[in-house]
């Protein structure tokens, strides 16, 4: 009997540990928390952030970037972020002749440009930042779109500008920066990124026409001295205004998509910009590239030269 028990004990035994172990076989692990369920803040827009940096970048990088203010001389003279050159258009631009003349008002030739651009000490070796004042005229597009052209893509606009920067209790100051002039050399202008007159008449059959101007200006009105009214033949008006939020800062990268698609453009589109002198044009040309119509081009001479050539329709 004492045999009989002592191998039935056993063989209980056995069975609570193997009882045991499958038990815990069978037991619910503890649920890993989802993180992704508690991160409540919106994706990055990764497009926009090619062309743009905020406040508070610029504010924890000024010692490693260039900044440069492309308003009008005498609001830089008023007050600039510390440590900004002024940087007006009209410096890297012929301003020989007049407007309506040919050529007027165009695109320095690279020789030319690669001097003024070295004489601010700018290469591709340090960021370089522009601001303007989102209620102007979109100089800061225009300073960056030759900039692109340059080859110098280590580039970006200030979102919001100057209004963003001082809203943000930014410092200003009425300093002018000494530069650090550098030998810059410009292998070439990438001509993918600009329209010419007769770029437009040789294609006028296979692109899109963009008119970024505002709507009174559409429809004829000639308040900054054009020698015609009016607007290019096909041209579609989406005034350059409507690319901003009400605060000043460009569009999420999805807005500016539907914008562009209900204006009735497509990414396979050939898209021409303009405006009165390539400057909101610019801007917006550049807008468009990184919202994905990759194919547009600023028509740098603009209207000025198309109205100001009689041998050119102009529609009303």
């Amino acid at each position: 009997m004492n045999l009989k028990k002592a191998v039935a004990f056993l063989l209980a035994a056995i069975l609570l540990i193997s009882a045991a172990g499958c038990g815990g076989g069978t037991s619910k692990a503890p649920e890993a928390k989802n993180a992704v369920t508690e991160n409540n803040s919106k994706p990055e827009d990764t497009k926009k952030g090619e062309l743009f940096v905020d406040v508070p970048w610029l504010k924890g990088n000024m010692q490693n970037v260039i900044v440069l203010d492309a308003r009008v001389d005498k609001e830089y003279n008023a007050g600039h972020i510390p440590g900004a050159f002024n940087a007006m258009w009209q410096g890297f631009a012929n301003m020989e002749g007049k407007s309506g003349d040919q050529g007027w008002g165009t695109l320095l030739p690279k020789e030319k440009l690669a001097e003024k651009l070295g004489v601010l000490g700018i290469d591709s070796s340090k960021t370089v930042i522009v601001y303007a004042d989102p209620n102007g005229w979109g100089e800061d597009g225009r300073i960056l779109w030759m900039l692109r052209m340059a080859g110098l893509t280590n580039t970006k606009m200030l979102d919001g500008g100057w209004p963003a920067w001082k809203t943000a209790g930014g410092e200003t100051s009425t300093d002018v920066p000494a530069a650090k002039p550098i030998k810059l050399q410009i292998a070439a202008l990438d001509g993918g990124m600009n329209a010419t007159t007769e770029w437009i008449k040789a294609n006028s059959n296979k692109i899109k026409i963009v008119d970024s101007r505002a709507q009174i200006e559409f429809g004829g009105a000639a308040d900054f001295g054009e020698k015609r009214g009016g607007h290019l033949p096909g041209a579609i008006n989406i005034p350059f205004k409507e690319v901003f939020n009400d605060d000043g800062t460009v569009k999420t990268t999805s807005d500016l998509k539907d914008l562009f698609t209900k204006a009735g453009l497509t990414p396979e589109d050939e898209i021409v910009t303009y405006c009165t002198k390539g400057i909101r044009s610019a801007h917006m040309a550049l807008l468009l590239r990184s919202a994905g119509f990759e194919k547009a081009r600023n028509y740098d001479a603009s209207f000025y030269e198309w109205a100001g050539n009689d041998s050119l329709q102009v529609v009303k």
